[in-house]
């Protein structure tokens, strides 16, 4: 393909004595934790807010309900400071897992939504309104028990399909980060522990952090973590606050050595120039990284960058120098979402030029990457 042209209070319950509490890192220094009565009742609320003990509680009737939060354009010049210094607790309403067919055969009910990173491209903040913080959510024995019940009713998987050829596959992170939740809470090892006890399942999230605490969750096969992974002059500009490009591929061989199920996800893929040399050297440095046992066990997701017009226009406030890359009507036309939002996506023909090209690189510079799904 020829490459592209150049062209965003109240008083707490006590909180259990034992209680690990994290120093502040460049991620979170948690300052405010806007909560729900009943979160703020729960073992898992109190041991959160143990975490994080010099910080305000505010009491609010809903985590969709918090006007400083949500709604509030003034946070758009606070973007990352909003995400370092709050946190939000809330209790899960409605348990369902939804019917997914491209990286899991079903979404999980979330243990939580938003995230401490700030990727200029992330879909999450389209739905909160200028802020997406991380919310935990606290009924989590709730929530795995549903989530047992759910794999019993599946029963064994019988025929094989592009999410795994023998487990149900269960998204555990569709809003939000699973490495990152587990710096604020023990609902992600509460997950990796379910799915090591279900045979016929296994639990998956995408993640762009390295947190190698999760190397102790002994997820014995049953937990498929996916690195996002772009070339890094990419990351640099749209993938803010993550783990740069390196440390994820460093990770991947220590995280299969643990027992998880590695694959990569090769998102978004963004187009401009220079944009296949930048891929082919991504890919040979994980041919050149990856260990046999990693390799054998790889799969990858090719994802084409998918943008917003709203998250545009917030961009615009915080970051604009990511829209350079994000924002290309040039190259790109509406797209209808399936929750119903207005995005935009590249043209079909661009598009199918640039999977057809990312597939050529993988199959002569990774050959042992297979693809489960391009998009």
């Amino acid at each position: 393909m020829t490459a592209a042209p150049s062209p965003s209070s109240v008083s707490a319950p006590p909180a259990p004595a034992p209680a690990p509490v994290p120093s502040p890192t460049r991620l979170l220094d948690v300052r405010t934790v806007y909560a729900e009565p009943a979160a703020l009742d729960s073992a898992r609320g109190r041991e959160v807010l143990a975490r994080f003990p010099g910080a305000e509680v505010v009491e609010v009737p809903s985590h969709w309900q918090i006007p400083e939060l949500n709604g509030n354009e003034g946070n758009v010049e606070r973007w990352v400071r909003v995400k370092t210094e709050t946190l939000v607790l809330g209790v899960k309403k409605s348990l369902s897992a939804r019917p997914n067919s491209r990286s899991s055969n079903w979404i999980a009910p979330s243990t939580a939504n938003g995230c401490a990173m700030a990727c200029a491209y992330c879909y999450v903040p389209r739905r909160k309104g200028f802020a997406n913080p991380i919310t935990v959510f606290t009924n989590i024995e709730q929530i795995t028990g549903y989530l047992r019940r759910h794999v019993a009713r599946q029963g064994p998987k019988t025929e094989p399909d592009q999410c795994d050829p023998v487990s149900w596959v269960y998204d555990i992170g569709e809003n939000n980060d699973c490495s990152v939740d587990a710096l604020v809470s023990d609902n992600v090892a509460d997950l990796v522990a379910t799915f090591r006890g279900l045979p016929t399942a296994k639990a998956s999230f995408a993640t762009k952090y390295v947190n190698r605490e999760l190397l102790d969750l002994d997820p014995q096969g049953r937990t498929r973590i996916r690195f996002s992974l772009m070339p890094d002059a990419d990351s640099k500009v749209i993938d803010v606050r993550t783990s740069r490009i390196a440390e994820r591929v460093a990770a991947v061989d220590d995280f299969v050595e643990a027992g998880y199920e590695v694959h990569l996800n090769l998102s978004p893929v963004v187009l401009r120039d220079g944009w296949e040399a930048d891929w082919a050297h991504l890919l040979r440095q994980l041919d050149d990284t990856l260990s046999p046992a990693a390799k054998a066990q790889a799969a990858a997701e090719v994802i084409m960058l998918t943008h917003n017009r709203d998250l545009h226009e917030v961009n615009l406030g915080w970051h604009p120098k990511a829209e350079d890359l994000l924002w290309r009507p040039d190259l790109q036309q509406p797209k209808r979402s399936q929750n119903g939002q207005w995005n935009v996506r590249y043209r079909n023909d661009v598009k199918r030029a640039g999977v057809d090209r990312l597939q050529e690189l993988v199959a002569h510079h990774a050959p042992w990457l297979r693809i489960r799904y391009a998009f």
